[in-house]
C-alpha cells in the first residue's frame, strides 16, 4: 500500500485539507502529500494556471487527490476534486480502447485496410514529391491500417484541409462528414516509415467505430465504456448541470492570466454534432483514474473484464520500434497510448513501460504498470511551448512518484 494511501479515511481527509490549504502535519505521510500540495500551488502562485487538481494512487484503494486554485478567476470558484477539465489528447486512448474492444469481437482487425470499412479511402494516393506547383502523386506500397491510425504512422495530414480549419471550434459537421474531408488526401509519407503525430487518423478510428457498431461514436462510448467503468462525468457535450464545474482556460499575459479563446470549443449538447475523438472530451481526475486503473488492472474493473488482459498488453507496448516518436525524449507510441522506453527528463520517475498520454490544455495521465501508480494532472492553459516536457508536470509527477513510495 501507499504509505500516503493507507486507508480510505486517511486519503480523504487529506484531500479535504489538500483541496484548501497544504497540510501541517509533520509526520512522514503527511510531509510527501503536503509536497504535492506545493508543486500546484507554486503554479498557481507564479501564475502558471489559474488552478489545478493532481491525484496519485494505487491500482486499487483511495487515492491521494490535492487541488490548488480556482476553476473560474472571474467568479473565483475553487478547485474541487470534481472539476471538470477538457482534457484534449487524452481522449486518444480512450478511442483506442472503443477500437480493441470491437477486435476482441471479432468485428475487426486493426490490421484491416482502413477502405475496408471506411470505402471513401479506396485508391488514395501518396505525395512523391512536389516542386513548384508540380505535384506528383504516386500509388502507396499498401493501403493504411487502422494499426498505422492507432501509432499515428499512417502518413495521413495531420489536421484537416485548410476549409475546415475551424472545424473543432465549431463541431458543425457530423464525423462522417469531417473524416470524408481526409478521406481522398494524399499521404505524406510511405504508411509504417515515420511518425507523424495525426489528429485526423484518430478522428477516422471514431468514424471506423461508428461503422462497425452501427452507433454514433458518442454513444458507444458512453454505454460501453463510461458506464461499465462509472465515469459519470466524461462527456462531449456541455449540459447545463455541468457548466458550473467546468475550468476555464486561461493563458499567460503580461504578469497575469488571461482568458483565451479556445480553439476546440465549447461544444453545447443538442447542437454540437462532430465529438471529436481526437480530442472533444471533458473528464475529472477520477474519472480518467478509473479509466486509467482498467488498464493497470489488465482490463479489469470491479470484477467486470473490460478488455483482455494480451489486449491491454498489446496497446502498451512500444509498436513504432526505432521510430523517433512522442515530444520528448525516451518515447515509443503503442496503440493510442504513448509509451516511456527509456525513463529521463519529464518520465526519468516512471518505470519503462509506464503508458498515457497528454492533453493540449497541460492535463496528463501516467500508469506505471511495475510500480502500480496512477499519475493524473489536471490543469486549463494553452501556450505552453511543450506540454508534455512542462516543469510543470515535471515538478508534480516528481512529488507524487515519492508520495507514492513503498
Amino acid at each position: 500500500m501507499l504509505p500516503a494511501l493507507r486507508s480510505l479515511a486517511l486519503a480523504a481527509a487529506f484531500a479535504a485539507t489538500a483541496c484548501s490549504a497544504p497540510a501541517q502535519a509533520a509526520a512522514p505521510d503527511a510531509a510527501r502529500q503536503a509536497a504535492v500540495q506545493a508543486v500546484l500551488q507554486a503554479a498557481v502562485d507564479k501564475p502558471e494556471a489559474a488552478g489545478a487538481v493532481g491525484l496519485v494512487a494505487r491500482r486499487d484503494g483511495a487515492p491521494l487527490v490535492v487541488c490548488a486554485g480556482v476553476r473560474d478567476l472571474a467568479s473565483k470558484a475553487p478547485m474541487t476534486p470534481d472539476t471538470i477539465f477538457q482534457i484534449a489528447s487524452m481522449t486518444k486512448p480512450v478511442t483506442a480502447v472503443a477500437v480493441l474492444m470491437l477486435e476482441e469481437e471479432g468485428r475487426l482487425s486493426i490490421d484491416d485496410p482502413v477502405e475496408k470499412h471506411l470505402p471513401a479511402f479506396k485508391g488514395q494516393l501518396l505525395l512523391k514529391e512536389k516542386t513548384g506547383d508540380t505535384v506528383t502523386l504516386v500509388k502507396p506500397p499498401r493501403p493504411i491500417t487502422l494499426r498505422d491510425l492507432l501509432t499515428h504512422t499512417s502518413g495521413m495530414p495531420g489536421d484537416y484541409p485548410p476549409g475546415l480549419a475551424d472545424l473543432y471550434k465549431r463541431r458543425h459537421l457530423s464525423l462522417a462528414e469531417a473524416v470524408l474531408a481526409n478521406a481522398q488526401r494524399p499521404l505524406q509519407f510511405e504508411p509504417g516509415t515515420k511518425w507523424s503525430y495525426c489528429n485526423a487518423g484518430i478522428d477516422t478510428l471514431g468514424r471506423v467505430v461508428e461503422a462497425v457498431s452501427g452507433m454514433p461514436f458518442e454513444t458507444f462510448l458512453a454505454e460501453r465504456l463510461f458506464k461499465p467503468l462509472g465515469m459519470t462525468d466524461t462527456f462531449f457535450y456541455i449540459t447545463p448541470e455541468r457548466r458550473d464545474r467546468i475550468a476555464r482556460i486561461y493563458k499567460v499575459g503580461k504578469g497575469s492570466l488571461e482568458p483565451v479563446e479556445n480553439f476546440i470549443g465549447e461544444p453545447v449538447a443538442g447542437e454540437a454534432r462532430f465529438p471529436v475523438p481526437a480530442g472533444g472530451l471533458y473528464s475529472t481526475a477520477a474519472d480518467y483514474l478509473a479509466f486509467g486503473r482498467m488498464m493497470l488492472n489488465g482490463g479489469l474493473h470491479a470484477g467486470r473484464r473490460i478488455l483482455k488482459a494480451e489486449t491491454v498488453a498489446k496497446m502498451t507496448t512500444n509498436g513504432t520500434g526505432d521510430l523517433k516518436a512522442g515530444f520528448t525524449p525516451g518515447m515509443g507510441m503503442g496503440l493510442g497510448f504513448q509509451v516511456v522506453v527509456k525513463p529521463e527528463g519529464v518520465t526519468a520517475m516512471l518505470s519503462p513501460g509506464t503508458f498515457g498520454h497528454g492533453g493540449a490544455f497541460g492535463t496528463q495521465g501516467w500508469f506505471d504498470p511495475v510500480k502500480g501508480v496512477a499519475y493524473v494532472l489536471m490543469v486549463q492553459r494553452t501556450g505552453i511551448p511543450n506540454g508534455d516536457a512542462s516543469d510543470l508536470r515535471r515538478a508534480f509527477q516528481a512529488a507524487a512518484a515519492e508520495a507514492a513510495a513503498e
